[in-house]
């Protein structure tokens, strides 16, 4: 039996939207899902010279009042439509769509207001990029039409016009497989579970764990869902970046395949070889370009002509078999003929990520050697991942010379935490926009997207200034259009809270021990030993005073009706309460390793548990810091068909743990502040850490032996099902304010830390 059967080819309505970029359908057909009431205020016009999904120049929009009393909304491009429509949105109206929250769009009152003098823009580089490829399984991997649909508004009104697509790739690479001759079986074996995809198209991890694979109908889905994606994109005015074959195969090349030139990559993040060491198909091998070429046509085929960019990352955390400079330049050159072979007007898109993580193997002559490929200017983009802590573009004389974008990671694994380096993403951007023409794009390329939405606005702001935007101005109308309401006042103390917080948690200047948003330690395996285990930091990157004050202030301005209010004053209570914990574990550590007796480390101890207690009941406030959520998700995603729920489920709760067939160096890397995992998962653990020193000494303490203990509960915690109807949903038992309220009245300890 084959998998699928032929793919089933888009009706044509696509192929017109997808090629017509010159209509203002889609910014209508915006307005009528998220401002129904104002469609008929809005004048849309394109005016020339237009700018068409192939150029790489700027966009540029007018606004302004018509004689009608319309707005008019006036730019070269769809995406300049969109941005002059936000602005207005955004800056006059003082309304917007957020993540988590929603559309406040229809907040606006009823009679618009008029301008008294034109808003201009124009764009400071052509491409505004969002998305990682670990964003989809991170964020995305149990993602319904109406999630995309939030995600895609939000991504056209804030101008993003090149985002990545990885939705439904799995079933044109299966059609390539079954082609070349693969059984079902050898591809059974090579594709990972939908929340480990991410890594098996990188070529990272091949098969799957934890007594399952995805069902044949799944990827029919997820293909489907791409469809849609796709035209949506294409209706709000970006180009998407699809996926090319990136050259990792089943196993059973060797068999079925016997002539082909392979190689296995190396272990990768000291997981069990069994499920990583891939093939790699080398790119100038004759089957390797058979295989590009045709999974590129059968993209083309499906999707229609909707864009000539293709990612395609071939060494993701993963040396190449070869350090010689002519092998990477063959390497390179061979891949991108394959590509030009079925689209002579494509463009290699390539994650930076790879010469920062291997810089000792990536000298500058390794670098210049595999960006050797391509004859024109468009044939290549670089994404410069980490640029907001360790800009690779500094090192390699801006690409030598080959396009880039700009890009921030913010955050890895998807895990939680208010943190930002504002100024790196304002200065930075017009920085190597100075010096290098070649930068041709800002970006977002967070590997989830679980918080700081404020970081990645500014940022895709930034790539409409050539200069650096105003941190504090930014922050304060971030905070009106954010509580803005029926023309309601802000109160003073909201502004005076997020002034503070981009001072403090979003103004990060340590980057040696934190170039990222550190994990929080209540999430680690717990241990006294010195040095916390990967992304983990000992201490705060700020004072905890200033975290309090703000949410002291934060209360003071309360607007516990609002659900903007009602989600970030968790998010800042989560993060006074994480910040606590830190705090008390060091004290704990400091008594227990100078060898105080159980009287006195133990009572610490105990404050711990009361910490993780409150901050479970915080979470447990606000649906969007639910386990459950998660885990809900993932079971839905499996339709009717109960055994892959189950597995979709045990996906889903690896990821978020031990992250791997077995405990190891990715232990907790995608750790999530969310009740439910707090109460279920990370107090045990902590429960037991402190079980173990009050029956240890300092002088015995093993790491060893504690894990041990550990590790029974966390497996045995994995490998849990909800059932269908008995997924638990943390659902409060008091109103927000009440539990407020008593948290500070009962938390005496924790507010008088600063």
């Amino acid at each position: 039996m084959r998998l699928f059967g032929p793919l089933i080819i888009l009706l044509g309505a696509i192929f017109v939207e997808a090629a017509d970029r010159h209509t203002t359908d889609g910014i209508t057909r915006f307005l009528e899902r998220r401002l129904p009431n104002h469609v008929n205020d809005f004048k849309f016009s394109l005016v020339g010279p237009l700018r068409t999904s192939d150029d790489w120049t700027n966009d540029k929009y007018t606004v302004f009042t018509g004689s009608n009393g319309k707005i008019n909304v006036q730019a070269n491009s769809l995406s300049g439509l969109f941005q002059g429509l936000h602005r207005y949105l955004a800056d006059v109206v003082h309304v917007d769509i957020f993540w988590f929250i929603g559309n406040r769009l229809s907040l606006a009152p009823r009679k618009l207001p008029k301008l008294d003098k034109p808003l201009k823009g124009e764009s400071s580089v052509p491409w505004r990029y969002h998305l990682n490829t670990v964003t989809f399984s991170y964020a995305t991997p149990w993602w319904t039409w109406e999630d995309w649909e939030l995600e895609l508004d939000w991504l056209a009104i804030r101008g993003v016009n090149l985002p990545l697509a990885w939705t439904g790739y799995e079933k044109i690479l299966i059609s390539v497989f079954q082609e070349a001759g693969f059984t079902d079986d050898d591809i059974r074996s090579f594709i990972s579970g939908p929340a480990y995809l991410a890594w098996n198209r990188f070529g990272n991890l091949q098969g799957s764990w934890g007594g399952g694979n995805a069902p044949f109908k799944w990827y029919d889905a997820q293909f489907e869902l791409q469809k849609k994606i796709l035209a949506r994109m294409s209706e709000l005015g970006m180009t998407p970046i699809l996926p090319a074959f990136p050259g990792y195969v089943p196993r059973a090349v060797t068999r079925v395949l016997p002539d082909a030139e392979v190689v296995n990559a190396s272990q990768w993040a000291e997981i069990n070889p069994k499920y990583t060491n891939t093939t790699f198909l080398q790119p100038f091998d004759p089957h390797s370009v058979r295989l590009q070429k045709s999974f590129i046509s059968k993209s083309i085929e499906a999707y229609g002509n909707v864009t000539h960019f293709y990612t395609l990352d071939q060494f993701n955390e993963m040396i190449p078999s070869s350090g010689d400079p002519e092998f990477l330049r063959k390497v390179s050159e061979a891949t991108m003929e394959a590509i030009k072979s079925v689209d002579p007007d494509a463009t290699w898109v390539m994650q930076g990520w790879l010469f920062f993580i291997f810089a000792d193997y990536w000298t500058t002559e390794r670098i210049e050697a595999y960006l050797s490929a391509g004859k024109k200017f468009h044939d290549m983009l670089i994404l410069d991942l980490f640029a907001e802590s360790f800009p690779v573009w500094k090192k390699t004389k801006g690409f030598f010379g080959k396009a880039f974008v700009w890009c921030q990671v913010q955050e890895f694994g998807g895990n939680h935490g208010l943190y930002g380096h504002v100024a790196n993403l304002t200065e930075g951007p017009a920085e190597a926009m100075a010096q290098h023409p070649n930068m041709v794009g800002v970006g977002n390329a967070g590997e989830g997207q679980s918080g700081n939405e404020i970081v990645f606005s500014l940022l895709l702001d930034q790539g409409w200034s050539k200069t650096a935007l105003d941190p504090e101005q930014y922050f304060h109308d971030w905070v009106t259009r954010r509580y803005s309401s029926h023309g309601r006042k802000v109160p003073k103390e909201l502004y005076e809270a997020w002034q503070i917080l981009r001072l403090s948690a979003y103004n990060n200047t340590n980057l040696v021990d934190a170039p990222l948003l550190p994990h929080t330690l209540f999430a680690a395996s717990p241990s006294v030993n010195a040095k916390p285990p990967l992304l983990f930091i000992e201490g705060l990157l700020y004072d905890p005073a200033d975290m309090i004050k703000a949410w002291g202030l934060m209360i003071k301005g309360a607007l516990f009706g609002d659900s903007s209010y009602q989600y970030d004053i968790v998010d800042v209570t989560r993060q006074v309460l994480s910040d606590a914990f830190t705090l008390v574990l060091q004290d704990l550590k400091v008594k227990y390793k100078g060898g105080a007796p159980a009287s006195v480390f133990m009572p610490i101890g105990d404050k711990l548990l009361i910490i993780l207690k409150a901050l479970d009941t915080v979470l447990s406030m606000n649906e969007n810091f639910w386990l459950s959520s998660w885990i809900s998700a993932a079971r839905a995603s499996a339709g009717d068909d109960a055994e892959a729920a189950d597995f979709f489920e045990h996906n889903a709760r690896n990821q978020i743990t031990i992250w791997g067939p077995e405990v190891g160096a990715l232990g907790d890397y995608a750790q999530k502040q969310w009740a439910g995992l707090v109460s279920g998962y990370y107090t045990p653990r902590w429960r037991m850490f402190l079980d173990y020193l009050k029956d240890t000494p300092a002088s015995q303490y093993n790491d060893t032996v504690l894990k041990e203990k550990l590790i029974p509960f966390e497996t045995e915690w994995i490998s849990r099902t909800s059932g269908a109807s008995s997924i638990r949903t943390e659902k409060p038992t008091k109103e927000l304010k009440a539990v407020l309220g008593d948290l500070q009245k009962d938390l005496d300890f924790v507010f008088n830390l600063g």
